[in-house]
């Protein structure tokens, strides 16, 4: 097992973690309102969700996420926390300062936040789903089985690497912005969650009705 194939799967995980979406959208806001740890926690919280959905598809249970209520109640429930966390963006916003916006949100909270971002979303669940399932296929066919647990803690490690990245990039960010500036950031993050949010919804309402 050499270094070089170990290391494309810790780059597989961080390119995995990458794309715009709630979870980061959340990461960013959190980070530039309130610092490291806050951005840092809410990528703990969506880590452990992601490896939750891994452990699932690695012991192959997954058949009950293809039942149609379960896959209601994600979208429907992912939706409303979306939608929920948007809100408290926007509506947090007028209270951000530059000297105690730290204390805004607790790190509880934070974790809470993208834990159930995540566990809750179906984008999630067919994400890793689609892509971590290809790849235990590829390399059970490839290397044999008894290699899928360290490649996958080789993703898993990319996965943390992204969050510190994130968490790091955010902090020295946020030194550069004023007060308007973090306001702005505030309620543009709050939007796009929220938009995120009425996406899950109608899709669960139009699984609902179909």
């Amino acid at each position: 097992m050499s270094a070089s194939i170990l290391t494309s799967y810790i780059i597989l995980g961080f390119t995995l973690a990458a794309p715009i979406g709630p979870v980061n959208s959340a990461r960013l806001s959190k980070g530039i309102k309130n610092g490291f740890w806050h951005a840092w926690i809410v990528g703990i919280g969506s880590m452990i969700a992601d490896g939750i959905f891994m452990l699932m598809v690695y012991l192959g249970m997954v058949q009950f996420l293809g039942v149609p209520v379960v896959q209601i109640f994600l979208w429907l429930f992912g939706g409303f926390i979306l939608i929920y966390s948007g809100a408290e963006s926007i509506k947090g916003a007028s209270k951000v300062t530059l000297t105690c916006s730290r204390e805004k949100d607790s790190l509880f909270k934070c974790f809470l936040t993208g834990f159930f971002m995540s566990i809750t979303s179906p984008l999630s669940i067919l994400f890793w789903l689609g892509i971590y399932g290809s790849v235990l296929a590829k390399t059970a066919q490839t290397n044999g089985t008894e290699s899928l647990l360290i490649y996958s803690s080789m993703i898993f490690i990319g996965l943390t690497f992204w969050d510190v990245f994130v968490a790091t990039l955010t902090t020295g960010f946020r030194k550069l912005l004023n007060v308007k500036s973090l306001i702005a950031v505030s309620i543009l993050s709050g939007m796009s969650l929220i938009g995120f949010g009425f996406y899950f919804g109608y899709q669960g309402i139009n699984a609902l009705v179909g």
